[in-house]
């Protein structure tokens, strides 16, 4: 298992707006590509000297192969409607994490 981080630091100017758009649009447009069991959205404590508000965004695929389907058939589009709508008011990283262990009580 794989988790596609996506870590956004958006500007406090549209926050609201892009909150909303990422829970009502993006975060389902990315889990109806068929490619992500499941995501989950965190806040991040830790203030930035820059400013701005950061999340983490964590997708979960089942291995390589349907991450790579995703990035040669989906990325593009799903990326650009936010840096059009958003255009200069966030910067964005990508890693991908392998799941080792996971522990449930």
């Amino acid at each position: 298992m794989l988790i596609y981080n996506v870590t956004i630091n958006i500007d406090e100017s549209v926050h609201e707006e892009w909150l909303s758009w990422m829970k009502d649009k993006h975060i389902p447009d990315m889990l109806a590509t068929g490619k992500f069991s499941h995501a989950k959205m965190t806040k991040v404590l830790i203030e930035e000297e820059m400013g701005g508000i950061t999340y983490s965004v964590q997708y979960t695929t089942k291995d390589r192969k349907t991450l790579d389907s995703y990035y040669k058939d989906n990325a593009e589009q799903m990326r650009s409607e936010g840096q059009k709508r958003f255009a200069n008011k966030f910067v964005a990283f990508r890693t991908e994490l392998e799941v080792v262990s996971q522990q449930i009580p």
